[in-house]
């Protein structure tokens, strides 16, 4: 079935020349109020075709990616979103053709919903700050914000904050209907039911009021307004696939289904003012009307490609994996999934594979003329061996022949080959946990290490290595536990039980032979510093271990003991060439390792723990050299064992990388920031390995092997074998078809995302960033503003705590007015964030105008970026929760919220609530909007607290006692639909212990774990939901709703107006929780 599969994938992508008549992936339609015409986005650019079909014409042909265009009421204008500088803004054109105008300047993104009805400003979506009045988490890109924008161009002037999407006006304009968002879930997930889903509301302008016009508990959304409004058309898959449905308002129940299309969700519903609906189904466009069936629009589009096919890439960046030749003349690497070797010295590179395909894990053969690769070509993963045909030619960096041949070639995926010492033999992972040995002679492969023992998360996370005669192997050993990490060794041929040599239950791993395999090198974390919570970065340390007493001896010599025993060496060895009757004893070439008394052979190697990413010691055992992290970034030390002495050899600032070391021991070699860096061991000097060389890159073919991996990677490592009972060749075929007539990464992500929404799982989709240079970036003053402020300047309602203009010189306070920015004024038409673009920390002069006291002055300062005052955002919105506690509860409860699950939020908790929270007989734990990580055992161990011992110095008796890193009074738990992964698992562990009662709205169940894996396109991101979390309900709690305790939804008005009921149900709660305990104490 699957070599079938990818023969016909091949097959389509063969077929791109046929894209041009017969266009698939064309999205976002928008039908001409007259139901004439329709513009869509096809290949990132807007084309518009008849509604009855037939040949479609570009409007813009730009390389940037335009797309969700709109039509004004009158037919004239298009308004559309486009990235030309970096993020999407608003832009505007004649409906007929012709130049685009932008209109919004801000480096948020802004997506263009609807024109007002008499056509002159366009309503916009937008990820820009809240209402400064509003009790909201200030999540920009959660809740877009509706902004509107004059035609004609000028100030961008908030019109809603409710947080609203796919937004549209009624014809008297008096009334927006609108799709909510609640929570982080992917937009293209399917057939899910859950409290996230989305809703359509309608917003009232005349009576501010929100009403709910969708109730079923799946998705509901892109709304568009009937005629008479009164009725509405809306998308839901309230029948399985989501389809084209009727309401009225007030009138759910005589909601009528139009469409009854299967297999594949209708999407980018509009509408004409005859009624004619527009759509798209299945990659293609339809029309509707009413009581009739759904007519596809054959379109035909003869434009040429606005890019090449191919591309030149350069390959002296982006260098991922690194192996030094057995002689150190050559490098091999591998860029972009594809493997290059290099000359260490001059600068000759030699391009080895040449596959759309991803090669990795790259190892040269003993005597240098092999190397093998896995590589993911056709079926699965396999290993594949190239090797210089001509004996004349000694290097690949300068051969002009290579063979190259599969080796280990199954049904199985098979990868991460380590060629034994001999060349004779290939270790390697078979479908990622399960390790063997292949004998190159036979073609034939032996289990070392079974499944069951070891448990790959990302592909990569397994470590192994030959010992130098061959006849071990150590490896990182789960030992059937997941989550944990020994260090255990296998005799290579296969005999004889698995040693576990660590037995310390710490996180040990990265095994290296030294001393000809008499000392083995590893690294743990039980010395090191480590996060507060279970989970979390920790510092680790080199260790050596001795399977020979003398070596061990010999080792923890001093440096004047190992003079003096160097120099009795070197006098009996000359004593022996002179008289031939004294023996040196010859190395006992069947030594076997002595295991006996292995835990009194121990030894720390480094003196100071670390974040360390490779360590490599040197033939002698005389120096240790380790990438680490003690500053900034990593950089490359060195330890003498013997002395204890540890110096920096050289800075590098760099990442995480391998590190390898010439067989001299003179020269090392890193990957740093992406390029390959050669040190010299002694005088600490770095210098860049030359290469010169450049690929060939074909975009289309690079995309179609990323989503032939992706379907493959779920297959392999879905948490559910059988993949929710789906049919995952199938939606292969269906969607692969799409591949031909994509051409950026904007529609593949989209693709991407429809595909793996099939799932109906939380913890996938696919994501693209953007390559940011030289692209919009609206700079911060640290202030809030009225949004709705239509006056020249702008006017400051709010100074944030943290930001620029907390100092003791400023008089900026709210109600005055910015009327310059760096002398530049501010009329009442501009959308005046052009002014602050890419000012982050650069000196800025604001002209300052209070009306109350009638004074002007001038301030300087620096801006900061959207990030930090996204922070400084966050900040506040805690610290009014925490006000709110206070007051409502006269100082009796407490309050924290959980950013995220992980160290640094709970090392936040801790402070808060054994600090700020201390003398507090409640407690309340806000987890809303928290996105997930890996804490709930942490946090309902620290709220399980139970007082077991009290304390009495000199007799008095003090508040505390034991526990007293714990809360031991009462406590509930504020939960939302916006709870996400492990911000599930704790609530539910919270409810499931019974340690108190959780209060808000349902919480998705999103209980899984996930990978997200970068590809060989390191722009594009996609996530595999692996691991399942069980509880007591004996199944996964992937797609088990939560239900709080107490059910209380927060409404827009109460939110936006700076209520927050859940949060003052939660006091009241509190409350009666300290009232009780009272009377149980007789108080």
């Amino acid at each position: 079935m699957m070599k079938r599969l990818m023969a016909a994938a091949a097959l389509a992508v063969s077929l791109s020349s046929a894209a041009q008549e017969t266009p698939l992936w064309m999205r976002y339609p928008a039908i001409s109020p007259d139901g004439k015409t329709i513009v869509f986005s096809y290949k990132g650019d807007l084309y518009k075709v008849p509604a009855s079909g037939g040949e479609a014409y570009p409007l813009t042909l730009h390389e940037a990616h335009d797309f969700m265009p709109v039509w004004s009421r009158d037919g004239k204008w298009i308004a559309f979103a486009s990235d030309r500088y970096g993020n999407f803004d608003v832009y505007v054109m004649p409906a007929a053709g012709g130049e685009a105008r932008r209109l919004t300047y801000h480096s948020a993104n802004d997506y263009p919903y609807d024109f007002t009805p008499d056509g002159k400003t366009v309503l916009f979506g937008t990820n820009r700050n809240d209402v400064y009045t509003s009790a909201r988490f200030p999540q920009k890109g959660l809740f877009q914000k509706l902004y509107q924008v004059p035609v004609t161009g000028g100030r961008s002037v908030m019109f809603l904050s409710a947080g609203s999407e796919f937004a549209h006006f009624n014809s008297k304009g008096d009334k927006v209907i609108f799709q909510d968002r609640k929570g982080y879930e992917d937009a293209w997930r399917k057939r899910h039911t859950s409290s996230v889903t989305r809703d359509i509301w309608v917003y009232d302008t005349k009576k501010d009021e929100y009403t709910q016009v969708s109730a079923f508990e799946g998705e509901d959304r892109e709304p568009v307004w009937g005629g008479d409004d009164n009725t509405f058309y809306y998308l839901s898959e309230k029948d399985g696939s989501q389809n084209i449905y009727k309401s009225v308002l007030g009138g759910q129940s005589s909601t009528q289904v139009l469409t009854k299309l299967k297999d594949h969700p209708v999407r980018h519903l509009s509408r004409a003012n005859d009624g004619t609906l527009s759509f798209t189904y299945n990659g293609e466009i339809y029309t509707l009307k009413e009581g009739g069936s759904p007519q596809k629009v054959a379109i035909r589009i003869g434009t040429d490609t606005r890019t090449n096919a191919e591309k030149i890439l350069p390959i002296n960046t982006g260098v991922t994996q690194t192996a030094l030749s057995p002689n150190g003349k050559e490098i091999a690497f591998v860029v972009r999934g594809e493997v290059f070797v290099t000359s260490v010295e001059g600068g000759f590179t030699k391009r080895i594979t040449n596959t759309p395909e991803q090669e990795r894990s790259v190892e040269f053969s003993p005597d240098g003329r092999t190397l093998y690769y896995a590589s993911e070509r056709g079926n699965s993963w396999d290993i594949y061996r190239a090797t210089i045909e001509r004996k004349e030619e000694p290097y690949f960096y300068t051969s002009t022949v290579i063979k190259e041949e599969p080796v280990v070639a199954t049904e199985a995926e098979e990868f991460q080959p380590d060629i034994s010492p001999d060349g004779k033999e290939i270790a390697y992972l078979e479908e990622r946990n399960v390790l063997k040995v292949y004998n190159i002679a036979t073609k034939k492969s032996r289990t070392i290490v079974p499944a069951g023992v070891n448990f790959s998360y990302a592909d990569g996370d397994q470590y192994y290595t030959w010992s130098p005669d061959g006849k071990w192997l150590a490896f990182n050993s789960a030992e059937g536990r997941w989550g944990s990490s020994e260090v255990a060794l296998m005799k290579a041929d296969g005999s004889g039980q698995r040693k576990n040599v660590t037995t310390s239950g710490f996180f040990d791993g990265s095994p290296k032979w030294a001393f000809g395999g008499k000392a083995l090198l590893w690294t743990t974390d039980r010395d090191g510093k480590k996060p507060l919570a279970f989970q979390g970065a920790r510092e680790v340390d080199v260790y050596a271990m001795f399977f020979d007493q003398e070596a061990y001896d010999k080792f923890r010599l001093t440096k004047d003991e190992f003079s003096l025993l160097k120099e009795k060496e070197d006098k009996d060895k000359e004593a022996a060439k002179k008289d031939t009757s004294l023996k040196i004893a010859a190395p006992n070439k069947n030594w076997e390792p002595l295991f006996e008394g292995l835990d009194n052979r121990k030894m720390r190697l480094t003196i100071n723990s670390g974040n360390i990413s490779d360590f490599m010691l040197s033939n002698d055992g005389e120096k240790l050299y380790f990438l680490a992290r003690m500053e900034k970034g990593y950089d490359l030390w060195m330890t003498n064992p013997r002395t204890k002495e540890t110096k920096l050899i050289a800075k590098l600032d760099g990442g995480p990388a391998g590190l390898d070391v010439s067989k001299d021991g003179k020269s090392l070699f890193v990957v740093s920031d992406g390029k390959i860096m050669k040190v010299d061991a002694d005088a600490g000097k770095v210098s860049p390995v030359t290469v010169n060389g450049e690929m060939v890159l074909k975009a289309d073919k690079e995309r179609a092997y990323i989503f032939d991996h992706a379907w493959r990677q779920v297959a392999k490592k879905f948490y559910d074998p059988k993949i929710h009972g789906l049919n995952w060749d199938k939606y292969h075929a269906d969607y692969a078809k799409f591949l031909p007539y994509i051409n950026n990464n904007y529609d593949f992500q989209e693709l991407l995302s429809e595909f793996l929404g099939e799932l109906n799982a939380s913890h996938t989709g696919g994501r693209y960033a953007p390559p940011q240079q030289n692209t919009d970036a609206t700079a911060s003053l640290g202030l809030l503003y009225d949004e709705t402020y239509a006056g020249e300047g702008v006017k400051v309602m709010e100074v944030l705590e943290g930001g620029p203009f907390i100092n003791a010189r400023t008089k900026i306070k709210k109600g005055v007015i910015i009327e310059k920015i760096d002398g530049e004024a501010i009329p009442d038409n501009t959308d005046w964030a052009y002014l602050l673009n890419r000012k982050n920390s650069k000196n800025v002069l604001l002209s300052l105008y209070d009306p109350t006291t009638k004074q002007r002055w001038e301030e300087t300062t620096k801006p900061i970026t959207q990030g930090e005052e996204q922070n400084l955002l966050y900040n506040r919105w805690v610290a009014m929760n925490r006000k709110k506690v206070e007051e409502l509860s006269g100082g009796k409860v407490g309050y924290v919220h959980i950013q995220g699950m992980n160290d640094g939020s709970y090392r936040t908790v801790y402070e808060d609530v054994l600090g700020k929270a201390a003398d507090k007989e409640a407690l309340i734990v806000d987890t809303r909007f928290n996105g997930g990580g890996w804490l709930h055992d942490d946090l309902v161990t620290f709220l399980s607290g139970k007082k077991y011992l009290d304390f009495s110095p000199q007799g008095v008796k003090p508040m505390v006692g034991e526990p007293r890193n714990k809360w031991t009074a009462p406590s509930t738990v504020l939960m939302s639909e916006s709870n996400y992964s492990d911000a599930f698992i704790f609530p539910y562990a919270y409810k499931s212990l019974g340690i108190g009662k959780t209060i808000g709205m349902p919480v998705p169940g999103t209980g899984t774990a996930v990978w997200w894996e970068t590809q060989i396109d390191p722009t594009i991101v996609f996530g595999i939901p692996m691991i399942a979390t069980i509880g007591k309900e004996g199944r996964p709690t992937e797609n088990l709703q939560l239900e709080p305790d107490i059910k209380v939804p927060n409404d827009y008005k109460s939110v936006l107006a700076g209520k927050d009921p859940q949060l003052e149900r939660a006091v009241k709660e509190m409350l009666d929780e300290i009232k009780k305990e009272k009377e149980k104490k007789g108080f």
